[in-house]
């Protein structure tokens, strides 16, 4: 359980392709502002230079507007949080030079929060009739986004232990590789997963994927998308353009199944090992209705923590989150850039 204590906080996140800034009120949010940036779709990716200068341009419009309608002034803000790791260097430079300047030109305090770490605070943010300052604890979390794949048994916050991830492509990038075979744009997973609910169930039972397992005990709840997405690449050339286009929603839906087996599957035996009823998703790829859906299937309803979709996606809310609770369990750190860390 968290008790909150009274104060507001300006979340800054800049890690990949979303320009985000939030402002906090004890949890609950007064601005939320992202600008995702669309130039990457005709590369079929984010390319780390057009984000960094994206930001760039973005950010300093994106935190006025935050304060203005969330009703606060630079003098009024408690703490700076602001996003110094994982993600793209050059992206992580513009947030957290940002997020300096204003500490130095305000004197507000400041800290860096782990983008991951992040994710998982959204699960705390109170939305409108919901208190979500007491989500049952201990729980098992899952976070897949584009860059990240990962379970997590989550004890308090600090306390978070890497149960298993994935040893090549996250959930989403395999979800983005999947649809540029398919030619679907960039980011590719919503329109995976519109193309897929047109699918009849078993409309085309001989179109099914592999799902990959680890033998090794320590690798048990890792996970691996990369045979997944050259099995629907060999798939695909080998069923030729005529029948691909004809049964393009049976070929979607086969591919969201296998993906979200895997994630499923790792989150049941985790929660079934560790004897823990409560499992939360958090991060871009649980915005998708279908793996909302599977979990509450596979792990009841009423055991299933996730946030709404304006907070799965990469924005400053979850990071103000974060540093709210940092600084209320005296965990405050000065930003310390490291691209390659996790949790």
């Amino acid at each position: 359980m968290y008790i909150l204590c009274t104060m507001i906080t300006m979340g800054i996140e800049s890690s990949c392709d979303e320009t985000s800034v939030a402002i906090l009120r004890d949890g609950r949010v007064l601005s939320s502002l992202t600008h995702s940036q669309a130039e990457h779709a005709i590369y079929g990716g984010v390319v780390p230079e057009v984000a960094s200068r994206a930001h760039l341009e973005r950010i300093d419009g994106l935190a006025k507007a935050a304060m203005e309608q969330g009703g606060v002034g630079p003098k009024e803000i408690d703490l700076i949080a602001v996003t110094d790791s994982p993600g793209l260097a050059g992206a992580l430079l513009v947030g957290v030079s940002f997020a300096l300047g204003m500490h130095a030109a305000h004197g507000i305090p400041i800290t860096g929060v782990n983008h991951l770490e992040g994710h998982i605070c959204s699960l705390f943010i109170a939305q409108d009739g919901i208190d979500n300052t007491n989500v049952p604890m201990p729980f098992i979390v899952l976070l897949a986004s584009g860059g990240h794949t990962a379970v997590y048994k989550y004890a308090s916050f600090g306390d978070c232990e890497l149960l298993g991830r994935t040893v090549d492509d996250a959930a989403g990038e395999a979800f983005d590789k999947v649809g540029k075979l398919l030619g679907f744009p960039y980011p590719a997973g919503r329109a995976i997963e519109l193309e897929a609910a047109k699918a009849p169930n078993d409309s085309r039972p001989e179109i099914t994927f592999p799902v990959a397992r680890f033998s090794d005990p320590d690798k048990r709840y890792c996970f691996s998308f990369s045979g997944l997405k050259t099995a629907v690449k060999n798939f695909i050339s080998k069923s030729g353009e005529h029948y691909i286009n004809d049964n393009r929603p049976a070929l979607c839906a086969a591919f969201q199944r296998a993906v979200v087996n895997s994630l499923v599957c790792n989150v049941e035996a985790a929660a079934a090992e560790y004897g823990i009823k409560t499992a939360a998703i958090a991060g871009g790829v649980a915005c998708n209705g279908f793996l909302r859906s599977a979990m509450r299937k596979r792990l009841g309803g009423g055991n299933v923590i996730c946030p709404p979709p304006s907070l799965c996606t990469d924005n400053g809310a979850m990071i103000a989150m974060a540093g709210q609770l940092m600084r209320q369990n005296n965990r405050l750190r000065f930003p310390v850039m490291d691209p390659g860390r996790g949790i």
